[in-house]
């Protein structure tokens, strides 16, 4: 195996052909059984693993490599945080044509029992996840990168669901945990049966909620509703703010996708004027319910950040960007160039939107400046970035 690529599994070259394989490890010798050939390269199951690399582990979870949400559990946790690494600076090389800096900072926490939210498949009186690559269902009495709390929540919705009360119009149930509460989502949730199940629950689940749960990090009080985003890693929360507002300072800032405000609070007390910019109904009215709560000073922008900029005649002194998995995208970007603010900090979630968005600065003359890899998912392929680019 020659390395890993972002996606979770390993690139190997037989015959001249690249074949992707999962769950085998840079320098180990496997046998494996190409599953289909494609335009350029081919997609193989491992069969044996003929010589383990020294990085090689037992999973601690006995669905591993059934369930699609972990890729990395046959590894030492060390091992997958130097990858994950030449993950990304290879998708910045490849991808963007830039040159990472010599060192990237690493930040990492607990590997286990990290994830505060989760969602749960429901299937014959059953929960679980959808196997790798498919839409089968795995069924899982536990799950190792969840919350005890999640867990707890887990088995006392799976003894419900054997009884007769159940309601089995539901398909998927998410579970968000703050410690000492549960917030519980299903798609249904506006109809009547699906509120008596909530109703149920509390039954069995103190604390269970169907609106908003309060989440505390980074000495804030944050709400979070039902449909508004929420970073999942109850360990990293409050380094990842501090990471992304360190020595920030002047007279006027933009948060842009700012969700809830995770951000935004930290940002508010460093700048005489706080711009919030966030097109999500349901985030918006949590980011203004939450800068009224923390008696934070924000002016929130419930619009795109495409047709916030567009409407900027003056850069602001800083702007944050926690863009979604798509990134940024031209647009942005281009109204970014116009404006040239002197300094922006993107959050990313995805290495190669990431690349593709530093590289169009970079020839809109912005400059790498660091590079931070926050690891908020230990075990999958996933991981957080923090790239700060200054004017040159």
């Amino acid at each position: 195996m020659e390395k890993w690529i972002y996606g979770g599994k390993g690139l190997a070259r037989w015959e001249r052909l690249a074949v992707l394989v999962p769950f085998v490890l840079p320098g180990e010798k496997a046998k494996v059984r190409i599953e289909r050939r494609l335009s350029g390269h081919a997609e193989a199951a491992p069969l044996e693993i003929i010589e383990p690399s020294a990085a090689r582990r037992t999973p601690a979870c006995p669905y591993f490599g059934r369930c699609g949400g972990c890729h990395y559990q046959h590894s030492d946790y060390a091992f997958q945080l130097e990858q994950k690494c030449e993950i990304l600076r290879e998708t910045l090389r490849r991808t963007a044509r830039l040159a990472p800096p010599e060192q990237i900072e690493v930040i990492a926490g607990e590997p286990w029992g990290y994830r505060n939210r989760a969602q749960f498949h429901l299937k014959g009186g059953a929960l679980g996840y959808l196997e790798a690559a498919s839409s089968r269902f795995c069924p899982v009495e536990n799950c190792p990168i969840c919350s005890p709390e999640i867990n707890q929540a887990l088995e006392v919705l799976r003894r419900m669901s054997r009884q007769p009360r159940f309601p089995h119009f539901l398909q998927r149930l998410e579970i968000f945990s703050n410690g000492r509460e549960f917030q519980l989502n299903v798609l249904e949730a506006d109809r009547p049966p699906a509120r008596r199940f909530f109703e149920w629950c509390a039954e069995g689940l103190p604390g269970v909620m169907n609106s908003a749960l309060d989440y505390a990090a980074a000495g804030y009080v944050f709400r979070v509703s039902r449909r508004s985003f929420f970073q999942v890693n109850r360990f990293l929360l409050d380094r990842l703010v501090e990471l992304a507002v360190e020595n920030a300072r002047g007279q006027t800032a933009v948060d842009l996708y700012a969700g809830v405000g995770l951000f935004s609070l930290a940002l508010a007390g460093r700048f005489e004027r706080l711009i919030a910019v966030e097109a999500g109904a349901s985030a918006a009215a949590d980011l203004v319910f939450n800068a009224s709560r923390n008696a934070a000073l924000i002016e929130v922008h419930k619009t795109t950040a495409e047709a916030f900029l567009s409407r900027l005649e003056r850069p602001p002194d800083f702007i944050l960007a926690d863009p979604p998995r798509a990134g940024l995208g031209k647009p942005v970007v281009r109204e970014l160039l116009r404006l040239k603010p002197p300094e922006i900090r993107l959050v990313a979630c995805d290495p190669v939107t990431l690349a593709r968005d530093l590289g169009l600065l970079a020839r809109g003359g912005y400059r790498l400046e660091a590079l931070t890899l926050i690891d908020l998912f230990p075990q999958t392929y996933h991981f957080e970035t923090l790239a700060r680019v200054r004017v040159e």
